[in-house]
């Protein structure tokens, strides 16, 4: 049982549920503790693993499982996942759920995804998202709460860094297709997008670009822990409409790096994104962006 948790990414205690719960469980016990999965066994609990990532409860799961066809595996089950585990195994700690009681069904089902470290149904489920809702409400209602509820989960057990990275990674790579390539930006002069000197935390600048790209804004992305002499050189070399500056951390909201911005001869507007900027001090003119559709609104008014 250990070994079909760990495959499917959920607890041993999660398939003793679904046996319980539902009749999915294994179809040939032996005596003891041992209880062996057989190839159709699991290829119905993958069924329910899959419609679980599509964002269906346990219940629609395992109606769904129960119902649908199945047939074994081309490959013979690995002799682990016959009866070489006792049903008390450890789970992986990634087999404990993420609370997510109160986001919807995307967000479950990219939690449940990102538990399993099944990057390929993280990017899907996010491209479907994105192109059901878009950017915006995918990062507000899907990707925040997720990532939201991994930091919780890690604060808790001091668990699910690699889902943590493993769900930024596949955010990147999902936002990064759709974002167009603007050929003629509607503004003469770019936005340049930058995180603040030694912050690394750049990934909130990809959604902003996506959709900034949507609306016909051209942007140049800088990247993370962009030096101060490095930011003042692009602001002279690119004449920029706007600026972004970036800072998940408190400690990396220098106002010192916005004051000291080359001054051009036409206005630069200046605005400080990020959670890092929320207690500091954002001097005159720069102006502080909050949620990602109003930086969105902000920037395009500012440059359009």
């Amino acid at each position: 049982m250990a070994a079909v948790a760990r495959r499917l990414g959920v607890a041993p205690a999660t398939l003793r549920t679904w046996d319980r719960r539902y009749g999915l469980g294994p179809s040939d016990h032996t005596t003891g503790r041992h209880r062996k999965y057989a190839p159709l066994d699991v290829a119905r609990l993958e069924l329910m693993q899959r419609a679980l990532l599509r964002g269906a409860s346990s219940a629609e799961a395992a109606k769904y499982a129960l119902a649908s066809p199945v047939r074994a595996p081309l490959t013979a089950v690995p002799p682990s996942l016959t009866g070489g585990e006792l049903d008390g195994g450890s789970a992986p700690a990634g087999g404990r759920g993420l609370k997510l009681q109160e986001a919807n069904r995307r967000a479950r089902g990219v939690g449940r995804a990102a538990l399993a470290m099944d990057s390929a149904a993280v990017q899907a489920l996010l491209a479907d998202a994105i192109e059901a809702d878009g950017v915006i409400t995918t990062w507000d209602e899907v990707v925040r709460p997720v990532m939201a509820a991994i930091a919780a989960r890690w604060e808790h057990s001091g668990a699910g860094v690699e889902v943590s990275h493993l769900v930024e990674e596949c955010v990147l790579a999902a936002v990064v297709r759709a974002t167009p390539v603007v050929a003629a930006p509607r503004n003469h002069r770019p936005v340049l997008l930058a995180c603040m000197p030694d912050e690394r935390h750049n990934l909130p600048l990809y959604p902003l670009a996506a959709v900034l790209a949507q609306r016909g804004v051209g942007v140049r992305q800088l990247g993370a822990a962009l030096p101060a002499d490095a930011l003042a050189s692009a602001v002279r070399r690119t004449a920029p409409a706007a600026v972004v500056l970036w800072a998940q951390l408190p400690r990396y909201a220098d106002p010192g790096v916005v004051t000291a911005l080359p001054r051009t001869r036409q206005q630069v507007r200046v605005f400080a994104g990020g959670p890092g900027w929320e207690r500091g001090v954002v001097p005159q003119p720069a102006e502080r962006i909050n949620d990602l559709a109003a930086a969105a609104d902000a920037v395009e008014r500012a440059v359009c």
